[in-house]
């Protein structure tokens, strides 16, 4: 009697599969955030039939959708087959605190698929691919799209939005007289900034259709008649005098000398005894998993642009006359590099 083959051991096969697969998830996700299901079970838990029915989808297909999106506890179903919000679908609804709903439906978008498939002529030329692709800049092909732009920066607005809370508890803004909030769109951080800090004046400086929108946020967090909104391009000579400039995810989108223009003008603007500080994902020097380095690939593919080791913001940083004193990490990915002139 012959003996029994050996059985391999396919862990590490199965696994690699499981990320293979990935992107099924990825597509199951929005497809369940676009067609609103966790507002849906916001009240409460239902069945799928009755799911289907109020988000306008075939039932059989959403009790497939649901039992795979289960496994990997978005959703969980209840003895009574009832499904009903995990702490991850929570974060699927619309209204949640920290929302993932509009990253979700961006990462499901069609056009944003397409760029990924071109990520290996990026990592073959070490170019951004979006100029081929498109035959645009990634900047100008969004304001070509405004459909696929408002989506895009909501997804992009739904992950900022919940570093601001941790940013905010990391770090004591109260320190400084006047902030200036250098890309800061709305206004919501420096709406922050100025709470923490009620005897500070704030310059919220951006474009003019960034800040559209800003007055009501800063209105509602009763710093209004506290913030100038000053309206100008990223490379333009900045508001001067402020004994704090901040910057939050604006240095990762462009390359090393568009970065030095920027941070020139800084140099140039802030007060003697003034700080600077940058949030951004500061990636890991031993590789370890971090969303910064997906991020990464990210601006590799749109901008040909990266993110950055603290030694390397350090280097960035000695450039422009700028020295790094420290990192302060957040509960968020996200840390605040503190730099003064020198």
């Amino acid at each position: 009697m012959s003996a029994a083959p050996a059985v391999r051991d396919q862990t590490a096969a199965y696994s690699l599969l499981n990320l293979i697969q990935g992107s099924v998830i990825t597509q199951a996700i929005s497809a369940a955030a676009k067609l609103g299901i966790a507002d849906v079970l916001a009240d409460g838990p239902l069945p799928a039939e009755e799911i289907a029915k109020r988000v306008g989808a075939d039932p059989e297909a959403t009790y497939r959708l649901l039992r795979t999106l289960s496994g990997y506890s978005v959703f969980a179903i209840q003895p009574d087959g009832r499904y009903t919000l995990t702490p991850m679908a929570d974060a699927l609804r619309e209204n949640a605190t920290d929302s993932m709903r509009g990253m979700a439906m961006l990462m499901g978008h069609p056009l944003l698929w397409e760029d990924w498939g071109h990520l290996l002529t990026s990592v073959r030329t070490g170019e951004a691919n979006m100029p081929k692709l498109r035959g645009m800049g990634a900047y100008e092909f969004l304001m070509s799209n405004p459909e696929y732009a408002g989506e895009f920066f909501q997804g992009m607005g739904s992950i900022s939005q919940s570093e601001t809370d941790p940013v905010l508890a990391a770090y004591d803004f109260s320190q400084f007289s006047k902030i200036v909030d250098v890309i800061g769109g709305r206004g919501a951080l420096l709406a922050g900034m100025l709470n923490q800090a009620p005897d500070a004046k704030g310059v919220l400086y951006d474009q003019e259709m960034a800040t559209t929108d800003a007055k009501p946020v800063l209105e509602a967090a009763g710093v209004a008649d506290r913030v100038t909104i000053e309206n100008g391009a990223p490379f333009d000579k900045l508001p001067a005098g402020a004994d704090a400039y901040v910057l939050k995810h604006v240095l990762h989108d462009f390359p090393e000398d568009a970065c030095l223009t920027m941070l020139n003008n800084l140099r140039e603007a802030i007060a003697p005894d003034g700080k600077v500080l940058v949030i951004e994902y500061v990636l890991n020097e031993n590789n370890e998993r971090h969303i910064g380095n997906i991020i990464d690939l990210w601006l590799l593919l749109l901008l040909g642009a990266k993110e950055r080791t603290l030694p390397q913001y350090t280097e960035l940083f000695a450039k422009a006359g700028l020295k790094v004193v420290r990192a302060v990490p957040t509960s968020s990915p996200v840390s605040i590099i503190e730099a003064i002139p020198v």
